[in-house]
């Protein structure tokens, strides 16, 4: 008990000298006490912050304008019960319950509290990178297990338990689990970076170093999936996809995709007509984007063909197939339509007979 708390005590004696008037009317004070600061709160303070533009005044009211109220009415009754002089048993049972619900109270607060700064801080993307919208579960999580173990030890704390012994338990459990579990911890905790640094989100096309390449649909705890073009799904280990290189064809500035094009024609081909015709083709295909534009490029002469790359984009990767079809179906076409030659290999056989020998030579030659 504090000065303050004695003070009015002994106050308490010279006016009601009988006991039972006494707790009454420390009750009554802080039941009075306690009315006056919930006007102050909910008449005053709250018309004073509805006046601002942000959100986040209001909410952190909402959370302790009730704990405040409770606890105010919480330390009259403990006033009360120690002036009740009641035996130890009593007096340690009703203590210990209103320190329990103080403290479940407070706890309560505690984790709405923190979850309302985990989400104010994943809307600002700029200052704080490692909290978003997709990892909010986990920061939440790990809040709700912390505010729970932070307060069974002050409530075991309220009922004189020995904490010591409990903590060494609970550290020699967890060392046993984390052996047991160490591929999920290792999952666990790849799960977690992942999440954090995002190396892929769902729906990104993605290529794994085994050259698999599917949709990111779903990225877990424990493991991601992919869905191939096959519509194949993968399962993979967190703590795999933690250690391996993915090409994600999604990440950069933009998920647009460059699909290359290759195409030879034949040596003699007018190659600003090949070019017209090739740009021609990219720019009249709807998937085709028009920023940044088709361009083609002159990448070396081959053994049987002038060998030309087509470069355009699409708005995403995983047009990319049904694309390189259409247009390779569009050039082929333009090419036969405008008498642009493709080469191929061909195996001309020249036979020679041989006057001194029983039997024909065979001469091969292999031309464009």
């Amino acid at each position: 008990m504090n000065d303050n708390s004695a003070q009015l005590v002994k106050l308490l004696e010279q006016i009601a000298p009988n006991l039972y008037l006494q707790v009454f009317i420390i009750i009554l004070l802080f039941l009075i006490a306690a009315k006056i600061v919930d006007i102050l709160i909910s008449r005053y303070i709250r018309r004073l912050l509805k006046k601002t533009k942000i959100s986040f005044d209001d909410q952190l009211l909402n959370i302790f304008h009730r704990p405040i109220f409770v606890s105010i009415i919480l330390f009259g009754l403990m006033l009360a019960t120690n002036q009740m002089k009641f035996p130890y048993a009593v007096h340690f049972v009703t203590t210990g319950i209103i320190k329990t619900v103080a403290i479940l109270l407070w706890a309560k607060a505690g984790y709405q509290f923190l979850s309302l700064v985990i989400d104010v801080f994943s809307r600002d993307q700029s200052r704080f990178s490692l909290i978003q919208k997709r990892t909010q579960p986990l920061f939440i999580n790990f809040v709700l297990i912390l505010d729970v173990a932070i307060a069974l030890y002050f409530i075991f704390l309220a009922w004189n338990i020995n904490v010591t012994a409990w903590m060494a338990s609970a550290g020699i459990a967890g060392l046993a689990i984390s052996f047991a579990a160490k591929d999920t911890l290792a999952n666990l905790f790849a799960g977690v970076f992942i999440m954090a640094d995002a190396p892929y989100k769902l729906k990104d096309m993605i290529v794994l170093e085994s050259g698999e390449r599917g949709q990111v649909t779903h990225i877990g705890i424990r493991s991601t999936r992919i869905l191939t073009r096959d519509d194949v799904e993968i399962t993979l280990p967190n703590s795999i996809m933690g250690n391996v290189k993915i090409i994600n064809e999604a990440g950069g500035p933009s998920e647009k995709y460059r699909i290359r094009i290759k195409v030879g024609v034949a040596y003699g081909s007018d190659i600003d007509n090949v070019h017209g015709v090739l740009l021609d083709v990219a720019r009249n295909h709807s998937s085709v984007c028009n920023y940044p534009l088709p361009r083609v490029r002159f990448r070396s002469f081959g053994n049987s063909s002038l060998d030309h790359e087509l470069l355009c984009w699409v708005e995403q990767p995983v047009l990319r197939g049904r694309v390189t079809h259409e247009l390779n179906t569009d050039i082929y076409k333009r090419f036969i339509a405008e008498n642009i030659e493709i080469p191929f290999p061909q195996r001309e056989l020249h036979f020679k007979l041989d006057k001194s020998a029983s039997k024909h030579s065979l001469q091969e030659r292999v031309s464009p």
